[in-house]
């Protein structure tokens, strides 16, 4: 029976699996890096975005690189035994790949490094399933939003969003309008979707984009450092970010 030209829907958020070959070209990428480069740090990072990392990677771009995304080929470039090990002491570091880390060459100084990322922080939106870490109360009058500097209310138009999200609003000469304080959220609790976007209308930031350093290989030595204090709380960590499986290192490899 000959197959149907009819045509077939396609769906466009369907990521294709990565390929063997995908693969091995990101673990010789990986180790000409570890040839190129005197450090490899090992990172965490806490409140993820896409956005924030590919800041980090331009504000670095002439003097390091980043890989992000797949563990577990990570750790295989750089060998997780003795035996298999690309070069002295990556095994070490590889051993360490767990959960959203990445892999940072560098020549730069450690101490040059180290208070770099102590410095960077960017602040962001909480997501559902983050904890609040304090107490949110809208008061009497017009819904405000503080994207802006002065606030600005919300317009009309807005209303029913407002509403759906479990605020109870009145129309006051066109401006949603609270009749009575709403608590938004409680410090300490966990945040439900409806309470993640509230606070995102209202431009309240509430989680903060940071990397936390675990440990630096030093290629002429072979030495693997654990970095004290370098590490994320696990408030910090808060919820998986929006870096999709492969999705930071296909970015990386295609720079």
């Amino acid at each position: 029976m000959p197959k149907s030209k009819r045509s077939k829907v396609v769906s466009l958020t369907k990521v294709s699996k990565k390929t063997k070959e995908h693969k091995n070209a990101m673990m010789t990428e990986l180790q000409a890096n570890a040839d190129k480069w005197r450090y490899c740090w090992l990172f965490e990072v806490g409140s993820m975005r896409n956005a924030h990392l590919k800041t980090v990677r331009k504000l670095w771009k002439d003097s390091a690189r980043i890989f992000f995304g797949r563990g577990a080929v990570m750790a295989k470039a750089l060998g997780t035994t003795d035996a298999e090990e690309y070069k002295l002491g990556l095994s070490k570091l590889a051993q360490q790949i767990k959960g959203q880390v990445g892999l940072f060459f560098t020549d730069t100084e450690p101490q040059e490094v180290i208070e770099w990322f102590a410095d960077f922080q960017q602040p962001d939106y909480a997501r559902a399933g983050n904890v609040a870490t304090r107490t949110v109360i809208l008061p009497v009058g017009p819904v405000m939003r503080h994207h802006s500097d002065p606030p600005e209310p919300f317009p009309h138009n807005e209303d029913p969003q407002l509403r759906k999200l479990g605020l109870t609003t009145s129309m006051v000469k066109g401006v949603p309008t609270l009749t009575a304080p709403h608590k938004l959220c409680t410090k300490g609790k966990t945040l439900t979707s409806e309470q993640a976007q509230l606070l995102k209308l209202t431009g309240v930031r509430m989680v903060t984009f940071r990397v936390g350093l675990l440990s630096r290989w030093d290629s002429t030595t072979g030495e693997v450092v654990q970095i004290e204090g370098g590490g994320l709380t696990e408030e910090e960590k808060g919820v998986e970010g929006d870096a999709e499986e492969g999705d930071a290192e296909d970015a990386e490899m295609s720079e």
